[in-house]
């Protein structure tokens, strides 16, 4: 039985992403599984799976956005940035912070921020990742990146945090390739005090939340009973922020032989188009990168008039 489309998995704490793939590949007797964005073995949190054919839209929901829930720590800083690091600055004076100063913070650092990746991320840097470079001691010269922040809400309810420790929990809302862990070390940077992320869950992932996940205990439940059908979602949830178009009869032919066409009037300021048959996708459009108004295939998937899962 051949399985196509999107798994919503609750990764849990103490495994990394390639685990679960590494697991699922397991469960599900098939090799043609990814993840869509990497999460620390410390954190928890909605991962999709794309399976079989859906691994073509993997990219699309890797960048989607991604909402956390994040504890911060001020007191002391880690060379990871997280719990998991060894202390690089400590800081033991009693603290006092109103929440209006922190509101302020957090004010201050939403919207488009720039962000220097830490040493322990995958981020490349003359082809290799940052992580090989600080597990030998190397420090290099890291690029800064911009990184868009939708959001942040204080959940915490103090109104004043005191003490030689003072933790609180934050709920963003970011585009990709943000790092939580840094935007903590920015929290109390702006404060004045070092800062580590001491726990963290990622709450959503594009369309998928919490509410919509599994865990690869309940995978493996269904894959016991052959049902594991309906915990997948079809590959049209990737492709929910694009606008879709069902397919003409004129059309039909060339888009679904992938040929460059005229650009259609719904591509214009979207990044793609979503041509659908019984509203099934059955290819993705994009403007062509060299062919003013033309677009191009980015997509293409099996025209089988029925989305398979």
């Amino acid at each position: 039985m051949e399985l196509n489309g999107i798994l919503p998995l609750w990764k849990e704490r103490g495994m990394t992403s390639h685990d679960c793939v590494f697991k699922l590949r397991k469960i599900l007797k098939m090799k043609k599984i990814g993840h869509t964005g990497t999460l620390d073995p410390d954190v928890e949190g909605v991962l999709p799976i794309c399976i079989g054919q859906a691994t073509k839209v993997a990219e699309y929901l890797t960048d989607s956005g991604k909402a956390y829930r994040a504890e911060v720590t001020l007191g002391y800083s880690t060379e990871t940035e997280d719990a998991s690091g060894e202390m690089v600055e400590e800081n033991t004076e009693e603290k006092q912070i109103t929440r209006e100063q922190l509101q302020e913070v957090l004010k201050g650092l939403t919207g488009e921020i720039t962000q220097v990746p830490p040493m322990y991320s995958a981020v490349k840097v003359n082809g290799r990742r940052l992580y090989e470079y600080a597990r030998k001691g190397i420090e290099v010269k890291r690029p800064e990146r911009k990184a868009l922040i939708h959001s942040i809400e204080l959940v915490s309810p103090e109104t004043v945090w005191s003490g030689r420790l003072i933790r609180f929990t934050i709920d963003v809302k970011c585009g990709k390739g943000t790092y939580i862990r840094t935007l903590a070390v920015q929290i109390g940077e702006a404060l004045g005090y070092p800062a580590h992320m001491s726990r963290l869950t990622r709450t959503a992932s594009g369309n998928f939340s919490q509410r919509d996940c599994v865990t690869l205990a309940e995978v493996a439940a269904h894959a016991e009973t052959g049902a594991v059908k309906e915990i997948l979602k079809p590959v049209s949830y990737a492709l929910s922020d694009f606008p879709a178009i069902e397919l003409e009869e004129k059309l039909r032919f060339f888009i679904l032989n992938g040929q460059v066409l005229d650009c259609h009037p719904l591509l214009e300021n979207q990044r793609a188009l979503v041509f659908t048959e019984d509203g099934v996708p059955v290819a993705v459009y994009r403007q062509h990168p060299t062919k003013p108004g033309k677009m191009k295939p980015e997509k293409m998937f099996p025209a089988s008039g029925k989305e398979e899962v």
